[in-house]
């Protein structure tokens, strides 16, 4: 996956891209109703463990989010 463009807030501190947006709504992901990082991740998770093939855009989707979410709880 390919991480160009500006990190936005979707709501809730979500910060994603305009291409991880789009990896989201392709999957039907509900991101917007998520209240924060690691509800995002948890559905993303649940997802790939329901899913039948191998999605790596998800995957790294996923992999990218849950870096983030230990670096901020981290610094604190």
């Amino acid at each position: 996956m390919n991480n160009q463009g500006f990190l936005k807030d979707v709501g809730h501190g979500i910060l994603l891209n305009q291409e991880e947006e789009t990896i989201l709504k392709k999957y039907e992901i509900p991101y917007l109703n998520c209240q924060n990082t690691k509800e995002l991740i948890f559905k993303i998770e649940d997802f790939l463990n329901d899913s039948y093939e191998e999605l790596d855009d998800l995957e790294k989707l996923s992999l990218r989010l849950s870096e983030y979410s230990y670096y901020q709880e981290t610094r604190k």
